[in-house]
């Protein structure tokens, strides 16, 4: 694997593939003054140094090559990603490159020279302008396919390119960390997955198997004396993956289950405009509605007391009401005093319709007039995530909390921001207004909201919003965006020493960008990976054809301890599938769509289907068929 950049994201990409892939990583880096001109420390070749356990000497330096002919990992320092320095990282032999500059120029020349040294490659390429990464991405999958030598069949089952931005890799982890408390979080076909982790069951109790069983837990993991994951004797490790015999015996140790991510608090606020008409609450006013039955109510009376005292035909008395009320009707000069009296009143009740019908024809106007405006904050809302921020990522963020359903109120200083418009056609409420006035947290409803996502561009705004909500409300979930990875660390550990019982989280974009980089470079069957203690379980999608320990085996054989579990059957035709599981929503957020959950035992894998399984990281590449890295990975971060 390569990585070029001169960011954060390289050195967290290039750490995320080592650390949980177990991968071969050559990083390619521009010298200390390029790393300083990206707003990184001072120190950037020791932090890139301290990743690879050495030093380069030399501007360019090809990495050393390991026992299969791969680079065990290597650092090379060029000013740009050119033709020399690509080929000293290996790019003919590289498996896949990651281009995570942050010029977009510089990222697409990187990658038309990468495709041309190796049309095989698998391209990750981190652009900003989306349209036109949807344009790269088509041009360099087609030369892909040209320069195949057998033609285009076999190199895109290997070959592909992905273009991401910050924003979309971003936005999943920060929704699914205001839903779920953890970005540890895996996307399949529109489902949230994460892992939960559950205590050992008490005698006669009967533990929750979530969607399946993916580990138990160390046995050290509930002795104070003892150390998670430790490798002492006598102490047993997490066991990944687990059957039935192996969940018996350890029955006294905790379980991490596979389960869905649904959102339980209330619904959206109904009463949304649509393209037909409005509801009567939102068209008309409540004191004008009474208003208006009060009219109603009048005139009914008066029909009725019309035809008591003339004695005429009920329909005739009430049109003789209708007439005096629109005065049209002729003066009851020389009729009985009841008559007279009934048709001032009627005249009266006329007088006071009027207003009420054109404040009626009013409101209705303004109610369409306001259709493309802005609602405000419902005053019983509560359980609603405020999301502070609408520029790039706070409209991605936007809509994915929409997906699943979950109320929002979006708080952003410029009316004319990205996502304002979004906003506006979702009519999602939204306040104006700068978050470090007073009282302007207090109309998004924050005192009664389920989290708070502070997303804008300055890291001191998010900070101060996020300590004024906890004056608010000590035990609200707080995530914030912060753009050095070290100043959000910081924050994070002071802010959870102080507040120990809410749920805090302060991440920088490149920490929640990486681990999405690195699931493209590893190619688009896997879906993500999930730490357990020390060890990382990895989800993938897998066609069961061309794969001997699948095909024609049921579910239950197919199973292997250790090694696979398969979780999930695509249903999908193979003409209607997408390429990437992890990015496809055809089916709302918390609905299966085309995955079926939970596999009976004895249905027989056949050579058309396509799975979702859980596997560890050498029983995956056993099963793709590659070379699993002998280096046993650190602990993940």
């Amino acid at each position: 694997m390569v990585v070029s950049g001169d960011g954060a994201l390289a050195h967290r990409l290039a750490g995320e593939l080592r650390e949980v892939y177990g991968e071969h990583v050559v990083l390619v880096v521009p010298p200390d003054s390029g790393a300083r001109s990206a707003r990184l420390p001072a120190n950037g070749r020791t932090r890139a140094s301290a990743l690879f356990g050495r030093m380069s000497s030399v501007m360019l330096r090809s990495p050393a090559p390991g026992p299969d002919g791969a680079g065990e990992g290597g650092l090379v320092e060029a000013v740009e990603p050119s033709d020399e320095a690509l080929t000293q990282a290996g790019i003919e032999r590289a498996a896949a490159l990651a281009l995570v500059h942050r010029d977009d120029e510089t990222n697409i020349r990187a990658a038309l020279i990468a495709r041309r040294l190796n049309p095989r490659v698998r391209l990750v390429i981190r652009l900003y302008n989306r349209k036109l990464g949807q344009y790269l991405q088509e041009l360099l999958d087609q030369a892909a396919a040209l320069a195949a030598p057998d033609g285009p069949g076999p190199t895109e089952a290997e070959t592909s390119t992905t273009v991401l931005s910050d924003a979309d890799t971003a936005a999943p982890a920060l929704a699914a960390t205001a839903l779920a408390g953890t970005s540890k979080v895996v996307h399949a076909d529109g489902v949230l997955l994460r892992a939960g982790q559950r205590p050992p069951p008490r005698p006669g109790e009967v533990a929750d198997p979530g969607l399946c069983t993916l580990a138990l837990l160390s046995s050290t993991t509930n002795d104070p004396a003892g150390a998670e994951g430790s490798d002492h004797s006598g102490s047993e490790g997490p066991r990944l993956l687990p059957d039935e015999r192996s969940m018996d015996e350890g029955g006294h140790r905790g379980r991490v289950v596979l389960e869905t991510v649904t959102y339980t608090g209330p619904a959206q606020p109904p009463g949304r405009l649509t393209d037909l008409g409005a509801p009567l609450g939102r068209l008309f006013s409540r004191r004008l509605r009474w208003s208006l039955a009060g009219v109603v109510a009048s005139v009914v009376a008066l029909a009725v007391a019309t035809w008591l005292t003339t004695g005429d035909d009920p329909l005739h008395a009430a049109y003789l009401t209708l007439l005096d009320i629109f005065a049209i009707d002729d003066p009851a000069i020389g009729q009985p005093v009841e008559r007279q009296i009934l048709q001032l009143l009627s005249g009266l009740t006329g007088l006071l319709l009027l207003p009420v019908l054109i404040a009626a024809v009013l409101e209705g106007l303004g109610t369409f007039r306001n259709a493309s405006a802005l609602p405000r904050p419902p005053r019983g809302l509560s359980g609603h995530v405020v999301l502070l921020g609408m520029g790039k990522i706070g409209a991605r963020v936007l809509v994915r909390l929409r997906e699943l359903d979950i109320p929002v109120v979006c708080v952003e200083a410029d009316p004319e921001a990205r996502g304002i418009a979004l906003a506006r056609r979702l009519r999602v409420p939204t306040v104006i207004g700068d978050v470090t006035q007073e009282g302007l947290l207090e109309s998004a409803r924050i005192h009664r909201a389920h989290a708070l996502l502070a997303l804008t561009s300055s890291d001191t705004t998010n900070l101060e919003a996020a300590l004024y909500a906890r004056s608010v409300k000590p035990d609200l979930r707080v995530v914030m965006r912060l753009y050095d990875d070290d100043f959000a660390t910081a924050v994070h550990r002071t802010l959870r020493a102080a507040h120990p019982q809410a749920l805090t989280r302060s991440r920088s974009v490149s920490h929640l960008a990486a681990p999405a980089f690195a699931s493209a470079m590893m190619g688009r069957q896997i879906l993500g990976a999930i730490p357990v203690e020390r060890t990382v379980l990895l989800f993938a999608a897998v066609d069961v054809a061309g794969h001997p320990q699948l095909e024609g085996r049921t579910v239950e054989d197919a199973f292997r301890e250790g090694a696979w579990r398969v979780l999930a059957l695509d249903t999908s035709s193979p003409d209607d599938r997408v390429p990437d599981l992890g990015a496809a929503r055809r089916g709302r957020s918390g609905t299966p769509g085309d995955l079926v959950w939970q596999v009976p035992p004895g249905y027989v894998l056949r050579p058309e289907d396509r799975v979702v399984l859980a596997a560890t990281r050498r029983g995956l590449a056993e099963l793709l068929g590659r070379r699993p890295s002998s280096r046993v990975p650190q602990r993940p971060h």
